[in-house]
């Protein structure tokens, strides 16, 4: 396919997504089973432009005074691929799959409209509505972590070292062009796909199949580190999901102690069977059953709660969540987040740690939701952050954002991960 069937295919995409109001990869699937002419380059080309299109909503629509699928499908070209409306239309040009090329009104709009100064909530390519809340919790810099939050993401890989070390992952993966983290200790970054390319598909990779690494954002892999797991412990990962958490806390104990790695959707931890078997952590129990966390209250050194949130710290990856998300949907997150935060808190022994973690970038969910918990209960209080910040991930102090209650949030403009962020708590009764 030429670019201008290509870009029609993203369009009719895009379409399919606002008239049903559904997740972009699935539409993409749909579309790849009715058009299986289409080939692998096709589709990864396609889904480029649908995901820059959702990225860049806001912005991609400003260039073209229009929010519809055909103006920001264009407006992710411009955008993303260095396009130009010049270049466009020539690639369009005689091409009977392509959309109509940008008319008059079209080129003159973007001929007279620059990104650069366009109002700040478009260049935070965010919903008006979640303006006051990236405000609240980026101040002034609020329009700059927006837009970080609309850009490519990269792929980044935690390597397990139970298997395997840095140097070793990275020799094996060289042709991807790997490197090494900025942050996490134990981490690969696979920089951000340009244009209609595609990351390389790592877990075809023997190494992957050895399970010498996981896939794993470094934020995820910064907040692990941050909980201090060691050899010996006792640890309750309580919100487990597909466990990479506890993987990761299982490498850091050095499979000495236990994880006991625990979700209420029991769906969700179906995936980490596998991967506990090709990680070789032997130190994780799952606990499917939250009768069966009876045993475990005011014993564990460390309780995880890797919190159910909006997701908003993942809009790079998930832009799609971005438009649908709703000020309803939040309140359920936070309503859910109380409950389990005070649940949680009652396995943590004295002198144990509460780690509060999500991966959304909503002062309401983070340090909010802290503040409210520690007036319930007077039995926690927080840590010294910077300290712990310092002694974990040494010389990388001013990457880090200090809020209230002393937690850390990371984001894409600041620590070059996703949005997360991380809190922990002493019991001190």
């Amino acid at each position: 396919m030429r670019m201008g069937g290509r870009l029609a295919a993203a369009i009719e995409v895009l379409e399919d997504i606002g008239r049903r109001h559904r997740p972009a990869a699935e539409a993409l699937k749909d579309w790849g089973l009715s058009h299986r002419f289409a080939g692998g380059g096709d589709r990864a080309a396609i889904g480029n432009i649908v995901y820059d299109a959702l990225r860049r909503r806001r912005s991609a629509g400003w260039l073209l005074d229009a929010d519809t699928p055909r103006a920001v499908g264009f407006g992710a070209l411009l955008l993303e691929w260095g396009e130009t409306a010049q270049s466009l239309n020539l690639a369009l040009d005689g091409d009977k799959f392509a959309p109509e090329p940008l008319n008059e009104t079209e080129l003159r709009m973007i001929s007279e409209r620059m990104v650069s100064e366009a109002p700040q909530e478009v260049r935070a390519d965010c919903p008006d509505w979640c303006v006051p809340l990236i405000q609240a919790s980026f101040g002034d810099a609020w329009a700059r972590e927006g837009a970080a939050l609309a850009s490519r993401p990269p792929l980044d890989l935690r390597v397990n070292t139970l298997k395997a070390d840095r140097a070793k992952v990275l020799a094996e993966l060289a042709e991807t062009g790997a490197s090494a983290t900025a942050i996490a200790s134990n981490g690969i970054r696979i920089a951000p796909i340009e244009g209609s390319g595609r990351h390389p598909n790592v877990q075809a990779e023997p190494a992957f199949q050895k399970g010498w690494f996981e896939v794993q954002d470094e934020g995820s892999q910064l907040v692990s580190e941050l909980t201090g797991a060691a050899a010996g412990m006792q640890v309750l990962d309580y919100c487990a999901g597909a466990g990479g958490k506890s993987l990761a806390l299982s490498a850091a104990m050095d499979n000495h102690g236990q994880v006991f790695a625990h979700d209420a959707e029991k769906v969700r931890l179906a995936p980490i069977f596998d991967r506990i078997r090709r990680a070789g952590s032997h130190n994780i129990q799952v606990v499917s059953k939250h009768s069966e966390l009876a045993p475990l209250e005011r014993h564990m050194d460390i309780v995880l709660v890797d919190a159910p949130c909006t997701g908003s710290g993942t809009w790079r990856r998930r832009p799609d969540a971005k438009w649908r998300l709703t000020q309803r949907q939040l309140e359920v997150r936070k309503s859910e987040q109380a409950a389990i935060l005070d649940t949680a808190a009652g396995y943590v022994k004295r002198g144990g740690l509460l780690a509060y973690v999500t991966c959304s970038v909503f002062q309401e969910e983070n340090g909010g939701q802290v503040s409210a918990f520690l007036k319930r209960s007077g039995n926690f209080a927080p840590v010294d952050h910077r300290e712990l910040w310092s002694a974990r991930l040494p010389g990388h102090d001013a990457q880090a954002r200090f809020g209230e209650n002393g937690g850390i949030s990371l984001s894409p403009a600041l620590t070059g991960t996703d949005g997360f962020y991380f809190c922990a708590l002493r019991r001190v009764d």
